[in-house]
């Protein structure tokens, strides 16, 4: 009997372990619940709900095939190899399968995992899967990991061109094993069930997930170069909670974009190519996880950023939290995190560069608060974004590259239309005054919008002084955008 234990990868189809795993004979699955390890890692109540209702969706999916899906408990990691141990014996298991997953907690679960199994002559196989490439087989001439986005894609591009990764199909129906199902949870305990509004924004399930894609890719990729960065439309593909969890896997949205490309990376539906660059920042940010394991223990990637003087400023960090900065575009694209438990792309880079230039508070509030609501939240690409934001990451924003909020919502929302979407009580106000009501002088019908809780100009020359006291800066000039 062969054993997949599922964890990032909800799907039947294209998921390398349990093709594996069915191939060598009859498989059950496995879901462990670990509340307290999610909470350790600011997993968002939105996530874990998601995770459950793909669950539910999976289990339905599989009993097609016979396969059963278990729930087991293991609060914290550390439980898991005895409670994997547990169910092998009991089933008389003689193969774990599972897929790779990236992250020291994560690497030292599964190396604890293998070594119990394998102590009882329990075998234990993990595969690449949420990943083109394994971490560690695309390297610099020196062999180190890249640091630089544009190298690594180049690197990336040529192994493409010499072999795409093949997708897999589903397996096939096995006969029935005299094993029930055990019934998903509704709920874990410490994690609060999001609003139905929320949940009907991400519906759960493959089904859904691939019909996204082929959605994307039939029609939007074309627009998703020139659209992609104005929040009000509907210019990205809305697949992230589904990469997230492994609803979905990369190399389905490659092919997908190729195939709309007939085959093309860098030529061609500029759309097309510019998607599948972002599937590469995300191969990226992991390859850095694994590469530089101090980002996954709150470390900033360059080390003399860790000297930074950061303010302790709680209420101004409380004031971006609950989008209360007087910042419309800001607190918009909060108000949009809180509500939906996604943020438009071009809106975290904005955010989160207000937090951390105009406010100088701590990335690592941020990378929290995010993974904390997010329904995508991922620590490699959010720890990649918010240190790219901060000027302390890998391949990062110079530090005097610093958006301005009000020139970024003029340029990106120039009519004012995300704004007014989550932020009704500024519907008053005309397409000039809609992103600085301050500047407009007078209420405006606005008395309930706080004023701003800073000076951009000031706070700009601020987070100036600050990077350029560190030990080791960067020289160049300073840009405002």
């Amino acid at each position: 009997m062969q054993l997949i234990w599922l964890r990032s990868d909800l799907r039947q189809h294209d998921n390398t372990a349990l093709a594996a795993a069915a191939a060598r004979g009859p498989t059950v699955a496995v879901y462990l619940l670990s509340p307290q390890q999610w909470l350790e890692h600011d997993d968002a109540p939105c996530k874990v709900d998601f995770w459950l209702r793909n669950l539910r969706e999976l289990s339905h999916s599989l009993g097609a095939l016979n396969i059963p899906l278990l729930i087991r408990s293991a609060a914290h990691w550390d439980q898991a190899p005895a409670e994997l141990l547990k169910l092998c014996r009991q089933l008389k298991i003689e193969a774990v399968h599972v897929n790779e997953e990236y992250g020291v907690h994560e690497s030292r679960r599964d190396e604890a995992v293998a070594e119990t199994l394998r102590a009882e002559g329990i075998e234990f196989h993990s595969y690449l899967d949420q990943l083109l490439f394994k971490p560690g087989t695309v390297l610099t001439r020196t062999g180190t990991y890249f640091q630089v986005f544009s190298q690594f894609r180049k690197v990336c591009y040529e192994r493409l061109h010499g072999s795409l990764p093949s997708r897999l199909k589903a397996p096939g129906k096995q006969a029935a094993l005299n094993i029930a199902s055990d019934a998903i949870p509704d709920e874990v305990k410490g994690f609060a069930t999001p609003s139905e509004s929320l949940r009907a924004l991400w519906p759960a399930g493959e089904e859904e997930a691939r019909r996204r894609l082929d959605t994307f890719t039939d029609a939007q990729i074309d627009y998703y170069q020139s659209e992609r960065d104005f929040p009000a439309k509907p210019g990205t593909s809305q697949l992230s909670p589904y990469l997230a969890a492994g609803v979905i896997s990369p190399r389905q949205c490659l092919h997908a974009a190729l195939h709309s490309n007939q085959g093309e990376f860098e030529s061609g539906k500029v759309g097309a190519v510019t998607w599948i660059n972002e599937l590469l920042w995300r191969e990226f940010y992991k390859h850095i996880l694994v590469g530089y394991p101090r980002v996954s223990r709150h470390r900033a990637f360059r080390p003399e950023t860790e000297a930074l003087a950061w303010r302790n400023a709680p209420e101004d960090l409380k004031a971006w939290q609950e989008a209360r900065t007087g910042l419309p575009i800001i607190d918009a694209a909060m108000r949009q995190l809180l509500e939906t438990g996604w943020m438009h792309n071009r809106l975290r880079m904005v955010v989160a560069m207000f937090l951390t230039k105009n406010l100088l508070i701590d990335w690592r509030e941020g990378e929290r608060f995010f993974m904390r609501h997010l329904i995508d939240g991922d620590l490699a690409a959010n720890n990649g974004g918010w240190q790219w934001s901060s000027s302390t990451g890998t391949d990062s924003a110079p530090y005097f590259r610093i958006f301005n909020p009000v020139s970024q919502s003029e340029k990106f929302d120039a009519e004012g239309v995300f704004i007014k979407h989550w932020l009704p009580e500024l519907a008053g106000l005309n397409k000039k005054q809609v992103h600085n009501p301050a500047s407009a002088g007078g209420l405006f019908g606005v008395a309930d919008y706080p004023a701003p809780i800073v000076n951009l100009g000031a706070s700009r020359d601020r987070a100036l002084t600050a990077f350029k006291n560190l030990p080791s800066r960067q020289s160049a000039g300073a840009v405002n955008e």
